[in-house]
């Protein structure tokens, strides 16, 4: 089965469940429309409101798509609504797509459960995505994130283009929030697909970082180590924020790790501003909606997590001599994506420069990506190799290229070979050390090999050692990290 973007099936299978009604804010983008949707959710969840939330694809299990508040959907639950959605399929012929499918199960989850607020993220592109068909009186809000090349075979081969695409989720008489762009192209392409749609264009006003405030933050956390047995992760990012919807400027903190995130966190804050104030949202929100926001968001943004998108874990690798290590995961599937791992790894070595301890870091990455021409192996890795100084410490690195697990229901979603992915890191970077799984048979057990391989370069006799190892690519690989760690916290001996 192939992807085939179109709303017809849906919207012929819609009409034969129960209609959806939700308030909903919908948000499309390229790249941080998860971290989006995580940070609105957390703040809607912190005021008091029953969330849904809807992101794609899923990292261990089909419901970790579906969530309420914050919580993978039950399996009763999940399987009751795809029951009837499959059955209402095979009696009108609608064959709809497992994407499609997957839309339609999670709404009606949500319109069951009677959630105050739902927060969608579109699949791909936003024009022809299943999520779009939602009814125009459902959505309170669109949102777009930062424009980037990916998906070009189905969206376009231009950053315009592809913005075209994700900008005709707009509806009519409805608000569109515009987050911070990389390309300045985006914004008057934006602005004309919203206008002929009939959408009020907003702009995100941009939060800024400030320093640590004792009096406002607490006491400045501890130095940075990526010691695992004494972790210290790197501190929150304070920052501040003022619209004419909050009666004082907002000091918070945000702990989701990246500089890009207090780019998302622009876009969030103008989105709940606007929830506030739009005359078309305002009348649609729970009752005392901006007092509870007002009172709880602080809490909300402090709260948001991110799973997969550089985030600290700690595992043990199964070797001759076993021991926990500190393990980085990220999702860098496109080339802007690895550019922002790029630029963030670089920080960790900043701040490593200021622990007086470290003196040699050991940088192992553990490397699988999907096959999704005509994006190309090169052009997703290259940020990952260029040239990064330290003053003081002695960086190692490590490449280790593996397959991942097939997704379920998705079989056309293949790896790419790690000979592949091998002949691109020799042609970017010389004397790094190589290991490279098989592009043929089992795949099961690649990835603790290649953990394996990490670590198995002990650390004793040598002062002042920190090692991180860095899973990253496609969210599959990511996928099979998390599966690998929950069997460890499942079987801790």
């Amino acid at each position: 089965m192939s992807v085939k973007l179109s709303l017809e099936r849906i919207r012929l299978l819609a009409a034969h469940l129960p209609p959806y009604s939700r308030p909903t804010v919908h948000v499309a983008g390229t790249n941080g429309k998860g971290s989006v949707t995580c940070i609105l959710s957390s703040i809607f969840l912190a005021s008091s409101l029953t969330v849904g939330r809807f992101n794609s694809p899923h990292l261990v299990s089909v419901q970790d798509s579906i969530l309420i508040n914050d919580q993978s959907v039950s399996l009763e639950e999940y399987s009751l609504s795809r029951a009837a959605v499959e059955s209402a399929d095979q009696v009108h012929g609608t064959e709809v797509s497992s994407f499609e499918m997957l839309t339609l199960v999670a709404l009606q989850v949500f319109e069951k459960l009677r959630v105050d607020i739902v927060v969608i993220e579109v699949g791909m592109g936003g024009r022809l995505d299943a999520t779009n068909y939602i009814p125009d009186e459902s959505i309170l809000l669109s949102a777009l994130t930062t424009v980037d090349l990916d998906h070009q075979s189905f969206l376009g081969n231009t950053v315009e283009l592809i913005a075209k695409e994700k900008a005709s989720i707009a509806r009519k008489n409805k608000p569109f929030v515009l987050g911070i762009q990389k390309y300045p192209t985006v914004e008057n392409v934006v602005r004309s697909v919203v206008e002929q749609t009939g959408a009020h264009f907003i702009a995100t006003h941009p939060a800024q970082r400030r320093a640590w405030d004792d009096t406002i933050d607490g006491p400045l956390p501890p130095t940075f180590s990526l010691d695992a047995e004494s972790f210290r992760p790197p501190s929150a990012q304070p920052i501040i924020f003022t619209s004419s919807a909050f009666p004082n400027s907002l000091p918070a903190l945000l702990y989701l790790n990246g500089s890009h995130q207090v780019e998302n966190l622009s876009l969030v804050l103008t989105v709940i501003s606007t929830l506030m104030t739009h005359p078309s949202c305002a009348s649609r929100m729970p009752s005392g909606f901006s007092e509870r926001v007002l009172e709880n968001i602080k809490t909300g943004i402090k709260k948001a997590t991110w799973r997969g998108r550089l985030s600290f874990h700690h595992i043990t690798a199964s070797s001759s001599n076993p021991r926990a290590i500190t393990v980085l995961v990220d999702g860098a599937h496109n080339h802007a994506s690895s550019e922002t791992l790029a630029s963030y790894v670089s920080n960790l070595v900043t701040m490593l420069d200021g622990n007086p301890k470290a003196r040699i870091l050991r940088l192992t990455y553990i490397l699988g990506l999907s096959h999704s021409p005509p994006k190309t192996p090169k052009d997703t890795l290259s940020p990952l190799f260029a040239s990064r100084s330290s003053k003081q410490l002695s960086i190692r690195t490590k490449v280790a290229a593996v397959r991942f697990t097939s997704p379920e229901g998705m079989p056309w979603v293949k790896s790419v070979p790690p000979s592949e992915i091998a002949a691109v890191v020799r042609e970017s970077v010389s004397g790094v050390g190589l290991w490279v799984a098989s592009d043929e048979g089992k795949i099961q057990g690649q990835l603790e090999s290649a953990l394996e391989w990490a670590t198995a370069e002990g650390t004793e006799g040598e002062d002042g050692v920190q090692e991180l190892v860095i899973v990253a690519g496609s969210l599959y690989l990511v996928a099979d990290f998390y599966r690998l760690l929950a069997m460890q916290e499942a079987n801790p001996s």
